[in-house]
C-alpha cells in the first residue's frame, strides 16, 4: 500500500541539503527503511514557502496569490511516497523520520 509522508518543519531552522546529507540521523533513517524493506517510490524536498503560489477557484474565477495556503510557522517542506505493508508500518516509519522530532510528519494513504 502507498502512503505519503508530508514532512513539516519550521522553515526558519530547516537544514540545508548538505547538512541533511551529512546528518547521521538521516543515515540511520535510510538504514531503517532498508531493514524494513519499505520503499520510497517518490518524493521531493520543496522550495521555501516564499516561492509558493496558491490557486483557488471561486464562482468560476481563478484566484492566484503568492505564498503559502495557510498562516503557520510549520510548513510542508517535502514529501516521501512510501510503499509499505500497512498504516502501522507507515506510522512506524514516520516516527523514525528525523523531522518527526523537530516538526511533524503527516501520514496519508494514497488513493489507488
Amino acid at each position: 500500500m502507498k502512503y505519503v509522508l508530508l514532512i513539516c518543519d519550521d522553515e526558519t531552522v530547516s537544514q540545508s541539503m548538505a547538512e541533511i546529507a551529512a546528518d547521521p540521523t538521516y543515515q540511520a533513517y535510510g538504514v531503517e527503511m532498508d531493514r524494513r524493506g519499505a520503499r520510497v517510490v517518490g518524493g521531493a524536498r520543496l522550495r521555501p514557502v516564499a516561492d509558493a503560489t496558491t490557486v483557488r477557484v471561486r464562482d468560476g474565477e481563478t484566484l492566484v496569490s503568492d505564498g503559502p495556503f495557510a498562516e503557520t510557522k510549520d510548513f510542508v517542506g517535502g514529501i516521501d511516497i512510501l510503499e509499505c505493508a500497512d498504516l502501522d508500518e507507515a506510522i512506524a516509519i514516520a516516527a523514525r523520520h528525523p523531522y518527526a522530532s523537530r516538526g511533524c510528519v503527516e501520514v496519508r494513504p494514497v488513493w489507488e
